[in-house]
């Protein structure tokens, strides 16, 4: 075995005896580094879970869709002015259609009218709080909605606007207990009678903002056939835009901008009556989120590892207390000061790596709880576990080099002649 590995090899040996012979005190010490550790560690891989499943989710919802409404979804860096969006017409089937054939980048584009709270019936069973989606062509295109019962709506039910309906998981679950098939059923809501022709898979939220498992889908005809008064300043359709593969969403903006600017009399200079959102806008803003909680989680982290530091330092200087005799016999046979100097520094390092894996083992098992219980993807990636080491090491390095520093430059006399 080399000088090196045997001085290594010794160094995490006493690190251990230490840990053995003061438990109190060396849990106590690491206890910062752990805390320290976890917080930062902790906060990362949250963050990096949060960022891969809205990736995952825009990948799946589509980066490249357009959201045309009254409202836009963030502000323009100032004042949210609710009271201007509020009074914008809202969009129409002709203006959809306008962008549809005048936007040739588009693949598809569709109208969505959301109706909520509403209370759907099936016999003496009930669903309250629902959300219903009058929606226009290619809607499921769009959405990627999958159906697990029956089918989804025809072309030609969407046209004619007929009382044809597709329900939400959630909803269909309420409505037709014990796992029966549902197509054929008849369900009631808005004071009509509908046709039950689908059940969609369970899919959750989106970022968009759709739920579709406490939902239902029918065509937008026959909402406004009399059903609600589609327009209404109480009710919020909005188009819906996907660009064609390869087409940049960023032209195909201007392009739908210019279309709707035409179609509502918009003259030049004057401000859009209307907002164009996409997911983007949110991931923008969530990573000004994300940048916060990163840096107070740092900040917490930085001073709980500064307290441990401060207690790993105070090991190692009663360490070097009370191994002064061994350390000047080291030195009276030999002993190299650089050898003294990496034998406490390594020791000092092994505390803190002890007391940085705990805390990293504290965050696995928190990521496979938050996964399998929380049903929400939590995953310690190898950079953060490493980062995690590679914090822990240097705070060994930077708690442990004065006591080392000190135990090296002894004089072996004076070291043998202590008490």
């Amino acid at each position: 075995m080399s000088y090196s590995a045997q001085i290594i090899t010794t160094s995490v040996s006493q690190a251990f005896q230490e840990l053995r012979a003061n438990k109190l005190r060396t849990f106590l010490s690491l206890l910062g580094i752990t805390i320290g550790i976890f917080c930062i560690i902790a906060v990362l891989t949250v963050l990096d879970s949060m960022k891969n499943n809205i990736k995952k989710e825009m990948s799946t919802l589509g980066s490249d869709v357009l959201y045309v409404g009254r409202w836009p979804w963030m502000d323009d860096g100032g004042e949210y002015k609710w009271w201007e969006y509020w009074s914008r017409p809202s969009m129409s089937p002709h203006e959809m259609r306008a962008v549809e054939n005048q936007v040739p980048e588009a693949s598809f584009a569709t109208l969505c009218l959301p109706i909520n709270n509403l209370t759907i019936k099936n016999d003496k069973l009930e669903a309250s709080s629902i959300t219903g989606y009058s929606v226009m062509l290619n809607f499921d295109k769009i959405q990627n909605i999958e159906i697990a019962q029956g089918r989804y709506l025809s072309s030609s039910e969407l046209d004619a606007g007929t009382n044809s309906v597709v329900l939400g998981s959630e909803v269909y679950k309420t409505l037709f207990p014990g796992n029966v098939d549902a197509t054929g059923s008849s369900i009631s809501f808005l004071g009509r009678k509908f046709n039950v022709i689908g059940v969609m898979k369970k899919l959750g939220q989106n970022m968009a903002g759709f739920d579709f498992d406490n939902s239902v889908i029918f065509p937008y005809y026959a909402a406004a056939a009399g059903l609600v008064d589609v327009k209404s300043l109480n009710y919020e359709p909005f188009i819906v835009v996907k660009a064609a593969n390869g087409k940049s969403l960023e032209d195909i903006k201007y392009e739908v901008e210019g279309v709707l600017r035409r179609e509502r009399k918009v003259r030049p200079g004057q401000a859009n009556n209307f907002a164009i959102n996409q997911l983007s806008q949110i991931s923008e803003r969530l990573d000004v989120f994300f940048s916060t909680i990163n840096v107070i989680g740092f900040i917490i982290g930085g001073f709980s590892l500064l307290v441990g530091a401060f207690g790993i330092a105070n090991i190692m200087f009663v360490t070097v207390k009370e191994r002064t005799k061994v350390i000047g016999l080291k030195k009276a046979i030999g002993a190299r000061g650089s050898s003294i100097l990496a034998e406490f520094l390594v020791e000092a390092i092994t505390l803190c790596l002890i007391g940085g894996l705990v805390g990293i083992v504290v965050v696995l098992l928190l990521s496979v709880g938050l996964t399998y219980g929380a049903n929400f993807a939590v995953t310690l990636s190898l950079k953060n576990f490493l980062f995690g080491i590679g914090i822990s090491a240097a705070v060994g390095v930077l708690a442990g080099f004065i006591p080392a520093y000190t135990a090296s430059r002894l004089d072996p006399v004076v070291a043998i002649r202590s008490n």
